[in-house]
């Protein structure tokens, strides 16, 4: 996961908030800025290929620990996202269903420190302005409401665009 759900729970803004909505909320999050910038975040320095079975993957690496991010690619049946859960001396368990497949390729996923920090301040946002989209002003007496146009020039998946300048180093060419 991006950011542990454990972290964002403990700021402020959170309290009250159901952290299994936060979780899910980071996972699209996540998968979003993913697929935004057409970068996967992962250290090719720490790759492997393992046997999976069951939520196991039968191998490991010195450079893994508990919380980590793992991809797994070219596997054909459990290419995804998870986060590892338990590390043993010869397998590393995760926290989702793996198919038995004889060959997955695992890859560490580690994201900076800056998208880390954008990625709270747009669940932040979204806790505090979602219900208030499209709001440009609002006067109390006599009730008054104006509407901003929501259109390609002042939004990205959903978000205000200048949240989202912290990706821009980030962006990867799309072939």
């Amino acid at each position: 996961m991006i950011v542990p759900v454990e972290k964002v729970m403990q700021l402020p803004e959170f309290a009250g908030q159901n952290e299994k909505v936060i979780a899910a909320k980071l996972n699209a999050v996540e998968l979003s800025i993913r697929s935004y910038t057409n970068n996967n975040f992962q250290n090719r320095y720490v790759r492997f290929h393992a046997v999976s079975l069951g939520n196991r993957l039968l191998g490991t690496s010195d450079f893994l620990k508990v919380g980590d991010t793992v991809q797994i690619s070219q596997s054909q049946v459990n290419d995804g996202l998870y986060t590892i859960t338990e590390i043993g001396s010869d397998f590393i368990r995760v926290d989702g269903e793996l198919y038995k497949y004889h060959d997955n390729l695992v890859t560490k996923v580690e994201y900076p420190a800056d998208v880390k920090s954008g990625v709270v301040d747009l669940l932040k946002w979204e806790i505090k302005n979602r219900q208030k989209v499209g709001i440009k002003s609002e006067s109390l007496s006599r009730h008054s409401v104006t509407y901003f146009d929501q259109d390609v020039n002042n939004q990205v998946m959903g978000y205000p665009v200048a949240l989202l300048g912290f990706l821009r180093p980030y962006m990867k060419a799309r072939f």
